[in-house]
């Protein structure tokens, strides 16, 4: 699992999506968005990350399920929601 903070969800899922950047996501090919929550201030949402950071993972599963028992990808029809724009220079 995965726990992250972002200001654009949409592209970051993404770019989760493309495996545009190495790391623990692309390594564990990790590309389904199963829970989020929104916030107005980052610093909010950065305490809210590290929380749920250092739970044990069935806590995780139980927090994931009350939103999404299923386990379905919540961003399955974002695809075309975000087009990065090609640079000409």
């Amino acid at each position: 699992m995965y726990t992250g903070v972002t200001g654009q969800l949409v592209r970051r899922v993404w770019q989760h999506k493309q495996k545009r950047f190495p790391g623990f996501t692309s390594r564990y090919n990790l590309t389904r968005l199963v829970y989020y929550e929104r916030f107005c201030y980052p610093d909010a949402a950065i305490a809210r990350e590290k929380e749920i950071k250092s739970w044990r993972r069935s806590k995780k599963i139980q927090l994931i399920e009350t939103m999404n028992p299923r386990w379905k990808d919540l961003a399955a029809d974002w695809q075309s929601q975000f087009q990065p724009q090609m640079r000409v220079d």
